[in-house]
């Protein structure tokens, strides 16, 4: 069951994002394909976002209580492998790769990706090996034109837009 799960769920689609967090546990960041938005209404719009509970930054994030999820565009592949341990550099090291401001919440946030969104951290779930955050988006940085990075097939790409097909009577 679990290789049928794994080849299923590889064919499925989804950005590609860098989880980030700093506070008294550390800098860290990590490669996270996992989010999505879990509700736009109430006092803050919320999304959740999964990591494996060994993850280093998934420790810094229980502890810092905070965390900034980075949209990366469909030219930044080389950042996505880098902060999933595929290219040198660990810790703080990850970071060098391009450039990165404190938001908010202090989390860094990655300038020049496609969308950035700044959460306190409201719940948290561990389920079998990973957990679950619940983020509060108490920021949100859009930086405008770009297309995001997919993963699919296990593989980056990026989106192709359809043109609806016109509907004849």
């Amino acid at each position: 069951m679990k290789a049928a799960f794994v080849s299923a769920m590889s064919k499925t689609a989804c950005t590609v994002n860098i989880v980030t967090t700093a506070g008294p546990a550390g800098r860290s960041g990590a490669t996270v394909s996992a989010m999505s938005s879990v509700a736009a209404d109430g006092a803050s719009p919320t999304l959740l976002v999964c990591m494996n509970q060994s993850s280093v930054t998934a420790q810094a994030i229980r502890e810092n209580g905070t965390f900034c999820v980075n949209i990366l565009k469909d030219d930044q592949s080389a950042i996505s492998d880098r902060f999933a341990g595929r290219m040198a550099g660990t810790g703080d090291e990850k970071f060098s790769s391009t450039d990165w401001e404190m938001g908010v919440t202090g989390a860094p946030r990655l300038r020049g990706g496609l969308i950035s969104f700044e959460c306190r951290l409201a719940s948290e779930q561990q389920i079998s090996t990973h957990h679950i955050f619940i983020g509060e988006v108490v920021a949100i940085s859009d930086e405008g034109d770009g297309m995001p990075l997919i993963y699919s097939s296990r593989a980056y790409g990026r989106p192709t837009r359809i043109e609806p097909l016109a509907v004849s009577a």
